[in-house]
């Protein structure tokens, strides 16, 4: 193993050492927090790069913790797929970090050692190779999401905490049951031995088996705010602090990546009788989301429930393409998965500077005294809108058509076409609503002071991005259609992970 082979276990432990040292060395001095926060966030951005451009050869990599052997010991997997979502973490925590600079990590304490530890959760779940490290990620993950929701609040925020710490410790024992069921029955929990061990099973024990993939589809479709198990999202989005609230963005996504990785790889087209055990009730819960989510994104009262809601809808897109477990789906879908982090995570940090710019009025959507900058608010606000619905000639636009396209191939194509497009038109109602009133029907101006600019600076970099991912729309696909083709093969990951002659004689 050489020195850059280590470097796979490198976006997992850096920010756990940051953390202790922040916790320890730097805990009464916010300016040292905030200087190493941005730095090492810096630093990860430039490893998951280096990881990226590893992965881009189409070679899955596998680091084994100890130099243990699979399936015996810990093993962490760097493909394209987790190097791709390692990237867009690092570059979603990096704007994060900068935002939370300009002031909001002062209203309440240790923002940067739990702004770190998600990062190590989340870094840790995408690079993940067994179930049980997976727990162990979403809980590190969540304990810290935890903390960063509360952060500063008053009674509010922790309401809307008690709900969404209740949901996730009910989905953390769901989860373990289910890992429970599944170990059971295989004798394994990583994930290329599974997938190995899993067409094998007897039919008797193909029921028990079954039940812990779809208590583990319970767990990821929770993480990803599929209805019905979506209540939690809404209350707890925008009940939090903007950057919280748009770190958080990333994490529904953690959700929708287990249901690829899990289902993709272990109870995927090669498993059997247990093939694709949860198909049948992804697309139809994904459309009743973006439903959801659009009627609920006009009924906001909040520039912040507005973005919550457009989270919803926009996760129902993006597990309808999933949904369609193939090449062209996931494709599309990681398209669109890439852009909605972004512009969803713009959008709250935007509603956190309207919050802040308004005053008493807050982010509620009334009129208002105008702003200071309200003119440039409200042009990152039309932005970060036409983004999010879908308009071209943004991103947003272009992930669509290539999900439609994708959902021709699938028997209930006419809903999916139906229900995209008419979420698109009730969400141009919504956010068109929204913005006339925040910036279009101010009264008088307030006295406020001009945005700060660390914040704006955050803001205008994510919908740059957006703008960017734009423009790099065909070899970004091009590069995304090989990431779902080696996501759906089982035969590299198995590989990597368990030797060359293991997957000589497994095949696909």
């Amino acid at each position: 193993m050489t020195p850059l082979d280590h470097m796979i276990i490198l976006p997992v432990i850096l920010p756990a050492m940051t953390a202790a040292f922040l916790v320890l060395a730097l805990r009464h001095h916010l300016k040292g927090q905030r200087t190493v926060s941005i730095v090492v966030t810096a630093l990860l951005l430039g490893i998951a790069t280096f990881l990226f451009a590893q992965a881009s050869d189409g070679t899955v990599r596998a680091y084994r913790l100890g130099d243990w052997p699979a399936p015996y010991g810990i093993t962490l997997v760097l493909d394209r797929l987790s190097a791709t979502l390692l990237l867009l973490t690092a570059v979603l925590a990096l704007c994060v970090a900068v935002y939370a600079a300009g002031g909001v990590d002062g209203r309440g304490r240790h923002f940067h050692p739990l702004f770190q530890f998600q990062l190590m959760g989340i870094n840790g779940a995408f690079l993940t190779g067994d179930v049980f490290n997976l727990f162990v990620f979403f809980e590190v993950m969540l304990i810290a999401s935890y903390g960063l929701m509360l952060h500063g609040g008053g009674p509010a925020r922790l309401k809307a905490g008690f709900q969404y710490v209740a949901i996730n410790l009910l989905a953390s024992v769901v989860f373990l049951v289910g890992v429970g069921l599944i170990y059971a029955v295989t004798g394994t929990l990583n994930m290329a031995d599974l997938a190995m061990k899993v067409p094998q099973v007897a039919e008797a024990d193909a029921a028990v088996l079954k039940a812990g993939a779809l208590l583990l589809f319970l767990v990821f479709a929770t993480k990803a705010a599929l209805v019905p198990l979506h209540w939690w999202l809404p209350a707890t989005y925008a009940g939090t602090s903007a950057p919280a609230a748009a770190l958080f963005m990333i994490m529904t996504k953690v959700g929708a990546y287990a249901i690829i990785r899990v289902y993709g790889l272990v109870f995927g087209a090669g498993a059997g009788p247990l093939a694709l055990a949860a198909a049948p009730f992804v697309i139809p819960a994904a459309l009743v989301t973006l439903g959801v989510g659009a009627i609920g994104l006009v009924g906001s009262r909040t520039l912040r429930d507005l973005s919550a809601f457009a989270v919803i809808a926009s996760m129902g897109t993006l597990l309808v393409a999933i949904g369609l477990f193939d090449t062209a789906g996931l494709s599309a879908g990681l398209y669109y998965l890439v852009h909605s982090t972004l512009a969803g995570a713009a959008l709250f940090l935007i509603a956190g500077l309207v919050q802040e710019q308004r005053g008493a009025a807050s982010d509620r959507l009334l009129p208002a005294p105008a702003m200071a900058g309200e003119t440039l608010l409200g042009g990152l606000f039309f932005l970060a809108a036409i983004a999010l619905v879908g308009l071209p000639p943004l991103s947003g636009f272009l992930g669509k058509v290539m999900i439609l396209q994708a959902a021709q191939a699938a028997a209930i194509w006419p809903w999916i076409w139906a229900l995209i497009l008419a979420a698109s038109l009730v969400m141009t109602f919504g956010f068109a609503r929204a913005g006339s009133v925040l910036f279009w029907a101010s009264g008088p101006a307030s006295e406020s002071r001009a945005p700060p600019a660390l914040p704006l600076a955050a803001v205008v970099l994510l919908l740059g991005l957006t703008v960017a991912w734009t423009l790099a729309a065909g070899p970004a696909t091009d590069g995304l259609q090989l990431t779902a083709r080696q996501a759906l093969d089982r035969s590299a990951y198995i590989g990597a992970v368990l030797g060359p002659d293991v997957r000589l004689a497994t095949g696909n």
